[in-house]
Formats: C-alpha cells, sequence, structure tokens
C-alpha cells in the first residue's frame, strides 16, 4: 500500500512538470486548456500501448506549433477549427513516417544521429527553453517594472527543488519539484500576489469543450512544415530518455513504434480540439531527478491527467500556477537537459576530435544564433515563414551532412549501437 502511495505521489510530480507548459500552448493559442489536458493524457496511454509500455514518456503540447496556430486563428477570424485540420494531417504524416521506419535499419538511424549531433541537439534545445523560464523568472508587474518579490519567490523555488533533489534521502529526494512548487505557491497566496478569484468561481466538474476540426489547404500549408522541428525534436527526446534510463530505445521499442504513438496521439488531439502531442523533456529530466525510471508512473500521470480534464476547478487551479514559481522549476528542469546533452557529447569524446568539435560548433551556432534571431531585430524571413521558428531543425540537417561527410571520408569513426548504450 505504501508503495502504491509513493508511486501516485511521484505522478502528480510529473503531472506539476509538464502541467506549466501543457497548458501555456492552448492558452497562447486560444485553444481549451483542459481540452489540451485530456488529449496529452489519452496521447500519453496511446504511445505507450504503441511502444509496448517500455518508454517513461508524457506526451503533451508542442510548443513549436504555436505560431502557425496563432496565425490560422488569424486568417479565419478565430475559428481554430481549421488549425485541428492542419494537426491532423501532422498526425498522418508521422504514421506514414512510422511505415518508413519499419523498412529503415537502427543502424542506418545512428549512422545519421551520432551521439555528437544528439547531444548537440540535446544541448540546443535546452538552451532554447531557458528565455521562457528566465521570462518568468523576471517577473514584471502591470507597469512593466521589474518585481524583486517574484523574483525572490521563483530564486526561494528553484533552491527549494535543487536542494531537496541533491541532499534529500530516500523517497523525499524525489519529491523537490512538487515540494518547491507547493511551497512557492502557498507563499505566493500568502503575500496577495495571487488572485483566487478564477480558482473560487470555478464549477467542480465541467466537460472540456470539445470542438471538431474543419479542413483548408491554406491552414495545412501553414501548419505541417512545422513537422521538420518536431521530427528532429522526436528523435532527440526519444534518444534522451534512452540515456537517462540507461536503454536503447531506438532499437526496442523503436522508433517504428514511437513516431506511430506519437502519430496516433496527435491525430487523436486534432479531432478533439487539442495541441500537436510531442514527447515532454521536462518529464524525461525529471526522471534523471528521481532516479526512478519506472514507465507505470508516467500512465497514472495520464489518468490522472484525464480526470482533471473533466475536474474544472482543479484545472483552475492548475491553470493559475504564478509564472515566477513556474520559471524557478523550469529553469532547473531545463539545466538538467543541457547536463544531459553535456554528458552524450562528453561520453563520445567530441571535445578530443577537431571534427566533432565543428559539427558542435556548427550545430550550436545556427540552432541558438537562429532561435534567438528574432530577439536581436534580425529578421530572417522565408516564404513567410521566420527561420528562427526551423532553427533546430536547420541546425540538425546540418549536424547530420556535417556528420555523415566525416564518416565517409574517415574523419571520424562509424557510430555503433553501443554507443547510445
Amino acid at each position: 500500500m505504501l508503495a502504491k502511495i509513493k508511486e501516485l505521489v511521484l505522478s502528480v510530480q510529473h503531472l506539476f512538470a509538464m502541467a506549466g507548459a501543457c497548458l501555456l500552448v492552448p492558452l497562447l493559442t486560444g485553444l481549451d486548456p483542459m481540452v489540451a489536458l485530456l488529449g496529452s493524457g489519452v496521447g500519453t496511454l496511446i504511445f505507450h500501448a504503441c511502444t509496448k509500455r517500455k518508454m517513461p514518456v508524457f506526451l503533451a503540447s508542442s510548443f513549436a506549433f504555436i505560431p502557425p496556430i496563432i496565425a490560422v486563428g488569424a486568417m479565419y477570424n478565430g475559428d481554430l477549427a481549421y488549425a485541428q485540420g492542419g494537426i491532423i494531417c501532422v498526425g498522418l504524416i508521422y504514421i506514414v513516417l512510422s511505415l518508413i521506419f519499419r523498412v529503415i535499419s537502427v543502424e542506418k538511424v545512428t549512422k545519421v544521429f551520432s551521439p555528437t549531433v544528439v547531444g548537440s541537439m540535446i544541448v540546443i534545445i535546452a538552451f532554447s527553453l531557458m528565455p521562457s523560464a528566465l521570462n518568468n523568472i523576471i517577473y514584471m508587474d502591470s507597469a512593466s517594472l521589474f518585481n524583486p518579490l517574484t523574483f525572490g519567490l521563483a530564486v526561494l523555488t528553484l533552491i527549494i527543488a535543487v536542494a531537496i533533489s541533491k541532499f534529500g534521502k530516500g523517497f523525499f529526494g524525489q519529491l523537490g519539484i512538487i515540494i518547491a512548487l507547493i511551497i512557492g505557491y502557498i507563499a505566493s497566496i500568502a503575500l496577495g500576489l495571487v488572485d483566487l478569484t478564477p480558482i473560487l468561481s470555478s464549477p467542480i466538474v465541467a466537460v472540456p469543450n470539445f470542438t471538431f476540426p474543419k479542413f483548408s489547404l491554406n491552414a495545412i500549408i501553414m501548419i505541417v512544415p512545422l513537422i521538420l522541428a518536431v521530427f528532429m525534436e522526436h528523435i532527440g527526446d526519444v534518444l534522451v530518455n534512452g540515456e537517462v534510463t540507461g536503454n536503447n530505445f531506438l532499437e526496442d521499442p523503436g522508433l517504428k513504434r514511437s513516431f506511430l504513438g506519437d502519430g496516433l496521439a496527435t491525430l487523436f488531439a486534432g479531432f478533439i480540439g487539442a495541441p500537436v502531442n510531442t514527447t515532454y523533456s521536462e518529464n524525461t529530466s525529471l526522471l534523471a531527478i528521481t532516479k526512478n525510471y519506472n514507465p507505470r508512473l508516467l500512465r497514472y500521470t495520464a489518468v490522472i491527467a484525464i480526470i482533471l480534464s473533466f475536474v474544472a476547478v482543479i484545472g483552475a487551479a492548475l491553470q493559475n500556477t504564478p509564472s515566477w514559481v513556474v520559471g524557478g522549476i523550469s529553469l532547473y528542469l531545463y539545466c538538467m537537459i543541457a547536463w544531459i546533452g553535456y554528458r552524450n557529447i562528453k561520453k563520445n569524446n567530441t571535445f578530443s576530435s577537431t571534427y566533432k568539435m565543428i559539427i558542435l560548433i556548427v550545430m550550436v551556432v545556427l540552432g541558438l544564433g537562429l532561435s534567438f534571431a528574432d530577439d536581436f531585430g534580425i529578421q530572417l524571413v522565408i516564404s513567410g515563414f521566420s527561420l528562427s521558428e526551423f532553427a533546430l531543425a536547420i541546425s540538425a540537417i546540418a549536424g547530420i551532412i556535417l556528420s555523415i561527410i566525416f564518416t565517409a571520408s574517415g574523419k571520424i569513426s562509424d557510430v555503433k549501437l553501443e554507443d547510445y548504450k
């Protein structure tokens, strides 16, 4: 009984780790947050069924598709049903990719995605996510002035999470994230920084606002190209998850199953009005922190998410989590992702090889340079799309091409499956 209670608490912690990002996407795009929560829960269960219940992965709202969903909504006067049509097409393409991976060997995939390429991808993903965490930490009040009180609460949340995870013993040491989040939340309420009206006025139970999809070629063209970035992200996350847990998920259950699971989950999301589903790095980094890799925990989290999607008052409480508290937690999680990427790079002896270093430098410069170009007022636009939206894909493609060239010329050795174990 005690073991089950521990698993339940750890599952709730996974819920908190993903909830902020999962709910932020629909809030930014205009989709229903409770539908997104339901879509992530059902999508995760679909993914686990497709991957033989072996991968400790949670699926939730993808940030990559925020710009095109907003653009489609503006094009059709706020009717996001047309965005749903594009999301369904993304899911179908994922399913096609899963069929392609049934005839492409894992060895061919590993030759293309070397540990240097993968490690660099992971580091780029982590650093490209950090500005969102920092923006939440450096919270601005209504007058756009720096708020030292919320900043202090964000730092307090971060310190508590790190301290418990680092120095906590046994089961208590696995609860750093959820304890820090609760303390930060309560402290914010006590200081009068949280408006409880949305929670107090919310009904206890409510059915999520499901919507049916509509299809438009223009909307599909705007949304589908972003699949290239998510394709790279998916492979990177599968490899990260395997690196964290000590498994080779490229081989078993394989990309054919992981892409199928992601595709079916996104297909379901599109039909009910939820965002594109993707594997969540927040939960993978939480695995690294807790050292508990049981996939069953993520399925429990999925079931809890499904139940909560019908409990409006709890959903309101999740949506009402102070942004500075989320920022403190997120910064810790993203730093863990960066550390995993660095460990992957170091393990492959990248720093002792000139050619591997060339791959690393080119990928980081392209990935981070394009990601932050807009922030420095540099507009890099092709056919109406900002290159910053494709930063990860462009960086990964450059790394893959260099890796293939250097491997074919004998400058670096072939990659073996053992390199991922």
